[in-house]
């Protein structure tokens, strides 16, 4: 008991030395958590929208459509069905 009265001063100060080296340590972890937050919403906000989305899934269909359409050798109802799918795809050039 002695001992501990006699040190008391350098225990607390080393209790306290202990205590600031930890607070130190939270702020560098929470600038770090801070700039991974910054990167995480930056790569959400270049995330499509479910809309945009819709849209790309539809203008690539149609483009697949015509590519099949051209790889096969039919000639009178697929003209039409081409020009359809051309203006579908212009269309949705256009409202982008």
């Amino acid at each position: 008991m002695n001992f501990i009265k006699t040190h008391f001063d350098k225990f607390i100060l080393a209790f306290m030395l202990i205590v600031i080296l930890q607070q130190c340590n939270n702020s560098s972890r929470i600038s770090k958590i801070e700039k991974q937050e910054k990167l995480t919403n930056s790569k959400l906000d270049s995330i499509c929208t479910t809309t945009e989305l819709s849209k790309y899934l539809e203008l690539e269909g149609l483009k697949a459509e015509k590519r099949m359409i051209q790889s096969i050798d039919r000639k009178l109802l697929d003209v039409n069905r081409q020009s359809e799918i051309d203006l579908a795809i212009k269309k949705l050039e256009s409202s982008k």
